[in-house]
């Protein structure tokens, strides 16, 4: 669903210095009681791409989940397979505009996607017969209440397995990454979710369980006294290249609340299951970014989608509701987000790859790219003589 990662400066380390950390008190280590994979629900969107019919990219993000973090090969799945606006001589998909070839392409893509989710996702011993399958729609509103004849939503054709494991989400038109999300979160029966965009790719290992005991055990508390010791944390991203060093970036240290809070809650949470503690660093994030996060569900829409308006059709949640939660929480509203990064190494190490699906052909594509700009240059040595 895009690169919008693309749109944002590189942080850049500060020359302001942070006061020493002050002691406070961390949750206490207890036991995880339920399998990471019973928490979480898995949400995969993806649209158009110029490797379609390829699967290629869905194809790293799963492998690198096996490597990274298995329990997201055995959770619940909800894929969202957005569409386009216009089929035009030149492809924009951030626009939701392809091409004719693209457009042929992404109808192979869509069953070449479905199919391989549902074997990725089958469990063991498992062959589903699609005879089998539930079919509904839904609407996904948006905007203000239309007028006349436009009622300002767009009709979703939604797809169960008969176990409810895996869910597909077809829009009858284009939704964008910020509406697909929401759609998905409507239908999700878990307390968390992992939102995955179809080009990002996990590097480092992802220490999930730990992550959702910590989240289960700070959810926003009522008591605000409570709170002053042990922050909410409902939403934490990964770092990708842009974010490495992030609390001491420019993002943060230029401005002194922001500052103030990193110095007071950047800490490292312990986490005790299977008579081991997991030591797990993080540290307040001061944006709602869209790349991969697990997020508490209901917070996920009483927060970001409160109404129909705040996310337009088509548009990315970082590039609306993503400002709008950063100028919140300078002006002192960071709680009402609970946004942490995970930051291993001290922020130093890496968890996320981009894998570009706006530019990406595919491995067959990338290679006849290569092939015909030889061709091009060799032409020119030619013509040159």
């Amino acid at each position: 669903m895009g690169d919008a990662d693309d749109d944002f400066l590189p942080l850049r380390k500060s020359s302001i210095s942070l006061p020493e950390p002050v002691s406070i008190a961390t949750p206490t280590p207890a036991p995880v009681s339920a399998a990471s994979e019973d928490l979480v629900t898995l949400v995969i969107t993806t649209s158009p791409t110029p490797s379609a019919p390829s699967t290629e990219l869905l194809e790293q993000i799963t492998n690198a989940f096996r490597k990274h973090c298995p329990a997201l090969t055995k959770c619940c799945v909800i894929m969202v397979i957005d569409t386009y606006d216009h089929v035009s001589n030149t492809a924009r998909l951030k626009k939701g505009h392809v091409t004719a070839e693209g457009a042929a392409g992404f109808a192979k893509y869509k069953a070449n996607a479905k199919k391989f989710i549902l074997w990725e996702y089958a469990p063991p011993g498992t062959v589903y017969d699609e005879d089998q399958f539930t079919t509904s729609t839904e609407l996904a509103e948006f905007g203000s209440v239309g007028y006349g004849h436009q009622d300002n939503s767009v009709t979703l054709s939604v797809t169960k397995t008969p176990d409810g494991r895996i869910t597909f989400i077809e829009p009858w038109q284009r939704l964008g990454f910020g509406l697909a999300v929401r759609s998905a979160l409507r239908l999700t029966k878990t307390p968390y979710v992992w939102i995955q965009q179809h080009d990002w790719a996990l590097i480092s290992d992802i220490p999930l369980t730990s992550l959702l005991h910590i989240m289960q055990k700070n959810p926003k508390p009522d008591d605000l006294e409570t709170q002053s010791i042990r922050p909410p944390i409902n939403y934490v991203c990964f770092p990708s290249i842009r974010m490495i060093r992030y609390a001491t970036s420019d993002h943060v240290m230029q401005y002194s609340a922001l500052r103030a809070l990193t110095q007071l809650y950047k800490q490292t949470f312990s986490v005790t299951y299977g008579g081991e503690t997991a030591q797990i660093p993080l540290t307040p994030m001061f944006f709602w970014h869209d790349k991969p996060h697990i997020a508490a569900t209901e917070h996920y829409l009483n927060v970001v989608f409160p109404n129909r308006i705040v996310v337009p059709r088509g548009a990315f949640i970082e590039d609306t509701v993503g400002h709008r939660a950063r100028t919140e929480m300078k002006d002192g509203e960071w709680k009402k987000w609970a946004c942490w990064l995970y930051y291993p190494d001290d922020g130093k190490q890496l968890c996320l790859r981009h894998l570009k699906g706006r530019t990406w052909r595919g491995a067959e594509g990338e290679s006849a790219q290569v092939l015909e700009y030889m061709r091009l240059n060799e032409e020119g040595i030619e013509n040159k003589n």
